[in-house]
């Protein structure tokens, strides 16, 4: 009985997905960090308590300047939780792990190959019918999102019944509808979809985004702020435009 209270509780590990930043620095780095100190400046707190993951595939670079690009993102408040296409010569016990397989598009299952059979009978074989579409998945939040708050949902839009103030996030792999004022950010289309929009009853915004292209409150115009608007992209161009 003794040996059975003594023995030690088993450790529960659990698999568990989470919402990360992936960052893809660009050559030379002392240009692409002043474009990122420009983005820090204009939308406060973007990077803080958010894990972000550093992109290098495809860069030529050496141990010593990862390191140090690594280095610099860290006196920045930018968190490298790990380290995608690198080299394994790259890395070590002084820099972020290895990362790999990061889902950037929602997945999908190929529809199973329906099996041929010959049909010898006399009646005749009802005609197929065909799958309806499966409606797109979304998110209703009938209440105002605080300072703070995140509201992460991936699989498709995101409706907020309200606003989302200031230090506050909606994130979305479809669209974002937000029936209040926008004062946070709203960051729409993050699993790729370049088609997602994003529309607010009033524009407030300290940053809106969508498939990684991105307006903070100084790029917008003063003739948008304060109004409904829908913001999409036109190729790779940001459009904010006032609703009628």
């Amino acid at each position: 009985m003794t040996d059975v209270l003594t023995q030690p509780r088993p450790i529960r590990l659990k698999g568990r997905s989470y919402l990360a930043l992936t960052l893809t620095p660009e050559q030379p780095f002392e240009d692409w960090l002043v474009r990122l100190d420009d983005l820090a400046s204009r939308s406060a707190g973007f990077f803080l308590r958010r894990p972000v993951v550093l992109d290098v595939a495809g860069l030529d670079i050496d141990r010593a300047e990862l390191r140090e690009l690594v280095t610099k993102l860290t006196a920045r408040q930018v968190r490298i939780m790990g380290i995608e296409g690198a080299s394994s010569a790259l890395l070590g016990s002084d820099l972020p792990p290895a990362m790999a397989n990061g889902r950037t598009t929602a997945d999908f299952e190929p529809p199973a190959a329906a099996e041929k059979t010959e049909d010898h009978s006399s009646v005749g074989a009802a005609p197929a019918v065909p799958d309806l579409p499966k409606a797109a998945p979304s998110l209703i939040v009938t209440q105002p999102v605080r300072s703070g708050q995140s509201v992460v949902f991936l699989e498709g839009d995101v409706t907020i019944v309200g606003s989302v103030a200031s230090g506050a996030e909606v994130v979305a792999g479809g669209s974002i509808h937000i029936y209040g004022t926008l004062r946070g950010r709203a960051m729409a289309g993050t699993t790729g979809n370049a088609a997602a929009r994003i529309f607010c009853r009033k524009l407030e915004a300290e940053m809106i985004a969508i498939d990684g292209f991105y307006k903070t409150a100084d790029d917008m115009e003063p003739a948008d702020r304060g109004k409904a608007v829908q913001a999409w992209l036109d190729g790779e161009t940001f459009k904010v435009e006032a609703l009628a």
